[in-house]
């Protein structure tokens, strides 16, 4: 796995830092081999990755784990994305991805912001709160979905509910259905799973998110989350309303690390509880409905990217 991927970032002179750094954390926290450097591996070209990873679970976690060397690229080149698709061809997957990266080098920013917006619009669906209706309406606010999250203050301290308006307290935000936008739903959802993972909204700890629920259960609306995540963090051609662009956020200090630990704490919890029903975990106390899905405390609780 670490000979092909390595392989897929061998261009223009080789993987750049950040892809290393990136490969290295993986293998490390993912695959528990802090034996293999890639500074010492062989590659593979597309044909002999294809015969060393005839699995297909293998295959997509080799997709998506290259599409997120690949955009920490920068800036990306012809040569990258071309290098990624001869994998994908060679090893049989697709994705909405590849048109985006390929749009991005080739026409530009502005094309490849659309294709984001058009994959978000495709997939909103999938990722709301279960029991709210679908995708929350653009033109007009929801004073009952706020009056539902207001409600939450009479809780009991410690609940989940409590927890979800201390976070949305701490880092100042408005409450999903005071502004019309249709992200609200989704938000609810989104939010919680912050809240219960004990994932902190920085760059580099949504991206981490994103890897946390793909750890829980690698489906492709979880794979879809950490595709967004990638998107607007680390190669910043595309913001879903309120929330600001940025690049290159895999290449600050420890956040390679980061995503790798989540991916890998994602893993070791019980059950997915991104899409469950969270109203009914509200009045819940926050630590049994961690223990209920197995949520292990971080490596760091206290790193600034974590509320534990």
């Amino acid at each position: 796995m670490l000979a092909a991927l390595l392989g897929a970032i061998d261009v223009d002179g080789g993987p750049n830092r950040e892809q290393v750094i990136l490969l290295r954390a993986i293998a490390e926290h993912v695959w528990g081999r802090v034996d293999l450097d890639p500074a010492g591996i062989t590659p593979l070209g597309p044909a002999d990755a294809a015969r060393a990873l005839p699995d297909p679970l293998l295959r997509r976690r080799f997709h998506e784990v290259v599409i997120a060397l690949e955009v920490c690229r920068h800036p990306l080149t012809v040569t990258q994305v071309e290098r990624v698709e001869a994998y994908a061809t060679a090893l049989g997957f697709t994705g909405p991805d590849l048109g985006m990266l390929r749009d991005l080098v080739e026409v530009g920013t502005e094309r490849a912001a659309a294709d984001f917006h058009r994959f978000l619009a495709g997939n909103l669906a999938e990722r709301v709160e279960p029991g709210l209706g679908g995708v929350a309406p653009a033109d007009a606010p929801e004073p009952g979905l706020v009056a539902r999250l207001e409600a939450f203050a009479d809780l009991p301290d410690g609940s989940v509910g409590r927890a979800y308006l201390a976070f949305y307290e701490r880092h100042r935000l408005t409450l999903p259905g005071a502004v019309a936008i249709d992200m609200n739903h989704f938000f609810v959802a989104h939010d919680m799973t912050h809240v219960i993972a004990g994932i902190e909204p920085t760059g580099a700890g949504e991206v981490a998110l994103s890897a946390f629920q793909m750890g829980m259960d690698d489906n492709d609306v979880n794979a879809s989350a950490l595709l967004a995540s990638l998107v607007v963090h680390e190669a910043g051609f595309g913001a879903p309303p309120t929330v600001a662009a940025e690049e290159r956020i895999l290449d600050g200090v420890g956040a390679a690390e980061l995503l790798a630990g989540e991916l890998a704490r994602g893993a070791r919890c019980s059950g997915d509880f991104s899409l469950v029903d969270h109203f009914a975990l509200a009045p819940l106390p926050l630590g049994e409905v961690r223990e209920r899905f197995g949520v292990g405390a971080p490596q760091d609780p206290h790193d600034g990217h974590h509320c534990w």
